[in-house]
């Protein structure tokens, strides 16, 4: 019996890991509809062969717009940003109401819009300044430690308590009935989606959200971002370069900036007292929260201004934002 001539094919060779590496910076990404915020990050992340990322604030798959993802030190500053006002781009579309107040979900109700471009301006207006928000049910708000979403999914509607958010700014920037596109700048918690369906109820005939982009969170705006198609055509100096400084997170904090000894201090988690510190001490007490930076111009970390104390917050590892 002679022996087969055919052999099993040799197991592929493992692919080799790409090396990750330690930086630290802030990436604005205009981050495209369809894709969710996590996946947005991982491929980002895997471009830059980062260790470390976080992003600071979901968008929807529905929405694209601005994301800023934080790397390395960064990271520590992410619910700076979580906490900050949001701007949006956004058409509601008037008569038809959806399970999910936006065009991913089916069709509920439709009515007719008999209103003009002036009641629809009308009707905004109500809605500038401090408002109650119910959140919707297809939200990641959790009830009883499961997210509303999942109830909803299950035919199930469960109570919810209205919140209070702000409505900063509010106006439209174009009208072609049924679609109204406006621009939005919000507080943290605010649904977009239940302020256009709200806004159709005042009008009398319902709305559903059909696009969302946001261009602002905090004082960071689309201006800065870059696309992940750009990203993935770059090469690893063009995308590094693309990468803003830690400190892009902390620009409306008002600037602390110590001397050697009072750096070394602070960097070793003491409280330093105000009046021996070079600055306008009543401005940094009004805003509460500073940034600090050593004399060589290196942030050193955030902290609490009060009570005559500058208080370390969250410090920066040595040379991570040189």
């Amino acid at each position: 019996m002679t022996a087969s001539s055919s052999s099993s094919p040799e197991p592929a060779a493992p692919r080799p890991k790409v090396p990750r590496r330690l930086i630290d910076g802030v990436l604005l990404l205009d981050k495209p509809v369809g894709l969710s915020s996590n996946d947005a990050l991982i491929r980002a992340k895997r471009l830059l062969r980062a260790k470390k990322a976080g992003h600071t604030g979901t968008l929807d798959p529905l929405a694209s717009g601005l994301l800023p993802l934080c790397f390395g030190e960064a990271t520590k500053f992410s619910q700076d940003l979580l906490d900050a006002d949001k701007t949006y781009e956004a058409t509601m579309r008037l008569g038809i109401r959806t399970a999910t107040g936006d065009a991913e979900g089916e069709a509920v109700e439709t009515r007719e819009v008999r209103c003009d471009e002036a009641a629809v301006r009308g009707a905004m207006t109500q809605f500038v300044g401090e408002i109650v928000q119910v959140p919707p049910m297809y939200s990641a708000l959790k009830r009883d430690g499961k997210p509303l979403y999942e109830y909803a999914r299950a035919g199930q509607v469960v109570e919810r308590e209205g919140r209070q958010v702000t409505i900063l700014a509010l106006e439209m920037i174009a009208c072609a009935l049924p679609d109204v596109t406006f621009r939005v700048t919000c507080s943290k918690g605010t649904y977009v989606r239940t302020l256009a369906e709200d806004i159709g109820e005042v009008l009398g005939c319902g709305a559903h959200l059909v696009m969302l982009r946001r261009t602002g969170v905090g004082a960071l705006t689309l201006n800065h971002a870059v696309t992940l198609d750009a990203l993935t055509a770059a090469d690893e100096v063009a995308r590094d370069a693309w990468l803003q400084p830690v400190d892009a997170l902390l620009s409306t904090f008002p600037a602390v900036t110590l001397d050697a000894e009072a750096s070394r201090r602070f960097t070793h988690g003491q409280r330093l007292p105000l009046h021996e510190l070079a600055g306008d001490r009543a401005q940094w007490e009004r805003a509460a929260r500073v940034r600090v930076y050593g004399d060589d111009a290196r942030l050193l970390g955030v902290a609490k201004a009060a009570n005559g104390v500058l208080a370390p917050e969250r410090l920066v590892v040595s040379g991570a934002a040189s």
